[in-house]
């Protein structure tokens, strides 16, 4: 049986339910372990979503 995913800050135990991108994620916290993406909780993903918000609206316009 395959071990679930946790998240990737560090401190967190919680099962994964998103993963996003690890260059944009650093900027709002501390990881766990390497690679290009990381897995985040509910309660980190949400967190990620309302810190980065300005920035993904940007993107989606072409600004960024």
């Amino acid at each position: 049986m395959a071990k679930e995913k946790t998240c990737d800050v560090i401190g967190c135990d919680e099962p994964s339910v998103k993963t996003v991108s690890r260059k944009k994620a650093e900027k709002i916290f501390h990881l766990k372990g390497k690679g290009t993406k990381v897995h985040l909780c509910k309660e980190h993903y949400k967190e990620f979503k309302k810190k980065t918000k300005k920035e993904r609206q940007m993107e989606r316009i072409g600004w960024v």
